[in-house]
């Protein structure tokens, strides 16, 4: 019992602390030791395509044009794509107006993977940024993604998701600004040692030439993409200076909808890159994979509650140990905060300390459930996209 505490103790903090630990002190010892080469004077501004797979998103649609058109990039050499399959609202009529951009649409829906392996047989740019219809991106960004592609073993650059900032914080608005700056800092580290984990569907690109269809059913396209190519023995670079922003969901009811179908496809990540688990093939891009993520989606969701149940036994039978009755107490101090940010999450409460506990237990309780539906097979594949605030 004691022995099963501080295994499942130790993957939780290496989970989150030490793992994202090792990576920076690597990443500085990294910094220190190489010398960056310089670009010099080559321009280097390749064709690019802005590939958007959008549904029903007529009440933005004009918001993104004008967002892309915007962006800082030579306007003969910037190509735009968007495929509307299966929209109903009007989206593709709309876009219509803008006849730089080419449109690809079909009225049957047959999911976001499919528009998007359909569309992909068309683009003829070197390179194509991936971002979604309900995101606006940096002026800069363009440049910054290509910039990272003067390295021929770049495959896959991934942007930096941002959440924007509601004028009254909630509990969701908070707890993903906290999660995606600290996610963010981890992919920074993973991009200087060797490769990030994955990208954000928001912004992200490829070289076009690496992208290969991947299963209809798919639902974290832009992470089975991404880590596809990486298991090519491409790098996936991370740069925060090509930024992504939207809102967060409105309430925990449409954040809970949205980690939980995120949580089903981690588990069918899981069997669909299951030969990335092996590391005399994959080496230390395997050793990433399995301490960013397969720790966090398959240990630590059951770990949380097994922890509380044998720190209370522990300190029951072990009373003389003062070590269990403080992690206990620090356990239940938690879970009092999680409890007040379930209480409070729709009140203008300005100690946003309070929703953090709340919105790291709601997303490890979407992986239990997001797990039993992936033994259920009961997730569909087209789904309405969760309400933004």
């Amino acid at each position: 019992m004691e022995i099963l505490f501080w295994i499942l103790f130790a993957f939780l903090i290496y989970s989150y602390l030490g793992y994202p630990l090792l990576m920076f002190c690597i990443s500085i010892i990294i910094n220190a030791f190489t010398s960056k080469k310089e670009s010099g004077d080559l321009l280097f501004e390749p064709h690019v395509t802005l590939f958007v797979t959008a549904f029903n998103e007529i009440d933005v649609v004009h918001q993104k044009v004008k967002n892309s058109f915007d962006l800082d990039y030579p306007k003969d050499k910037l190509h735009f794509v968007w495929v509307t399959d299966g929209s109903t609202d009007g989206t593709n009529n709309e876009l219509k107006k803008y006849p730089e951009i080419t449109i690809f649409h079909q009225d049957d829906r047959k999911g976001k993977i499919h528009a998007m392996n359909r569309g992909m047989r068309f683009v003829n740019t070197p390179l194509v940024i991936f971002s979604d219809a309900n995101t606006l991106l940096n002026k800069n960004c363009i440049k910054a993604i290509v910039t990272e592609f003067k390295n021929e073993k770049t495959g896959c650059v991934a942007g930096e998701k941002r959440i924007i900032p509601l004028v009254k914080d909630n509990a969701v608005n908070t707890g993903e600004n906290i999660y995606w700056k600290y996610e963010s800092l981890v992919k920074k580290s993973e991009s200087k040692v060797n490769s990030a984990i994955g990208a954000v569907g928001e912004l992200f690109a490829i070289r076009t030439e690496l992208f290969s269809e991947i299963e209809n059913n798919t639902i974290l396209d832009d992470f089975v993409i991404s880590l596809r190519i990486a298991q090519k023995g491409f790098k996936i670079k991370y740069t925060s200076e090509a930024y992504a922003e939207e809102r967060a969901s409105v309430n925990i009811k449409e954040e809970l909808k949205r980690k939980t179908r995120i949580a089903f496809g981690a588990f069918q990540t899981l069997f669909r890159l299951r030969e990335l688990l092996n590391p005399f093939k994959y080496k230390f891009l395997t050793f990433q994979y399995i301490s960013h993520k397969v720790i966090r989606w398959t240990i630590i969701p059951l770990s949380l509650p097994l922890l509380f149940i044998l720190n209370i036994m522990l300190t029951y039978y072990q009373s003389q140990s003062e070590i269990y009755s403080m992690l206990l107490f620090i356990q239940v101090f938690f879970y009092l905060m999680v409890l007040a940010g379930f209480l409070f999450q729709s009140k203008k409460i300005r100690i946003k300390l309070i929703f953090a506990p709340y919105y790291f237990f709601v997303m490890n309780y979407s992986l239990i459930i997001g797990f039993l539906r992936f033994l259920k097979q009961s997730q569909p594949i087209n789904w309405e996209r969760a309400k933004r605030g």
